[in-house]
């Protein structure tokens, strides 16, 4: 088998998913999986898919988990006690994390992607995108943009709402002919589909290496050659300015980097973001205020929020 991973799950409750996620990025967490109610109770409809954690929602209560994998060489029990420490100053403080549990399990790279293609079928976004994983068969239509993916362990099928959110607005406001960045751009889905729409260049960045290895191979497989993917954050690997920038990250982040993004932004380019969870939609809209940014469009999935803005 490929590399060995350490899974670290926390099961909690959808309102702690911001809070959980910014725990493990503060860590040098190799990728982050948000698992809403939704996303699981479709998973248990699956036939044949073998879920570890079944007795989540068995007295009918919703639950969230967050994954956070690490390499197999970092001291996860050393990881462990930060993040059951974090999970109970949290509790002190009086949020509601729900269960609060803690799983720990060896991942293998073959064991994952077996464990996708499980579930991970063809979807259709928006009015023209059609996410296809390479070993599905699909019958192309009229006017259908394709993107074909094996995310690896990159995070990122196009299935979850926050990339479905990115997807339809990438769709709406892509006119042609725009320089894109994308900003964790996992296993490159944004970029593919940017270029597909009709971006004349587009820069995907990921600090994650095991991403930005999945997001190569899968630019190349998908033949689009306006696409570069870079090593590293927005700022130590971009010099010019984008007329769009998507980023598909937790709130906590897209606050962090609202100042940096306007830098990199043309003016009256457009800010694409998504992975904000209902609650903290306010603290996002108030960031993008203080930086000068004109609210085009808040977009709603289920628990989570879409939003456009211009650089003004």
């Amino acid at each position: 088998m490929k590399g060995k991973w350490i899974e670290i799950k926390v099961v909690t409750s959808p309102s702690a998913i911001e809070m959980v996620s910014a725990i493990f990025y503060s860590l040098n967490v190799k990728g982050v999986v948000i698992e809403d109610p939704n996303d699981i109770l479709e998973k248990q409809k699956t036939p044949g898919w073998d879920y570890v954690d079944m007795k989540l929602l068995e007295h009918g209560e919703k639950a969230a988990v967050i994954k956070g994998y690490f390499s197999d060489e970092d001291n996860v029990g050393n990881i462990i006690k930060y993040i059951e420490e974090k999970i109970d100053e949290l509790k002190n403080e009086g949020f509601d994390l729900g269960e609060g549990r803690i799983l720990v399990n060896a991942v293998y790279e073959e064991d994952w992607a077996n464990s996708w293609k499980k579930y991970y079928k063809v979807t259709k976004v928006g009015q023209r995108l059609v996410i296809k994983p390479r070993w599905e068969k699909y019958v192309e239509k009229e006017g259908d943009i394709v993107i074909e993916l094996d995310p690896g362990m990159a995070f990122g099928t196009g299935t979850h709402e926050t990339t479905i959110l990115c997807l339809e607005l990438l769709e709406k406001y892509i006119k042609g002919g725009e320089v894109v960045y994308d900003i964790g751009t996992g296993s490159g889905i944004l970029s593919i589909a940017a270029a597909k729409l009709g971006a004349e260049k587009v820069i995907g960045v990921d600090i994650d290496e095991v991403a930005v290895d999945a997001a190569r191979e899968n630019v190349e497989y998908n033949k689009v050659k306006n696409v570069e993917i870079r090593h590293g954050n927005l700022t130590d690997v971009l010099d010019d300015k984008a007329d769009i920038i998507v980023a598909n990250i937790i709130a906590d982040i897209i606050i962090k980097m609202t100042s940096s993004a306007k830098k990199f932004l043309k003016d009256g380019g457009l800010f694409i973001i998504s992975g904000i969870i209902q609650d903290r939609k306010m603290d996002v809209l108030n960031e993008l205020g203080k930086n000068n940014f004109e609210i085009i469009e808040v977009k709603e999935m289920g628990e989570w929020i879409g939003i456009v803005a211009k650089n003004l």
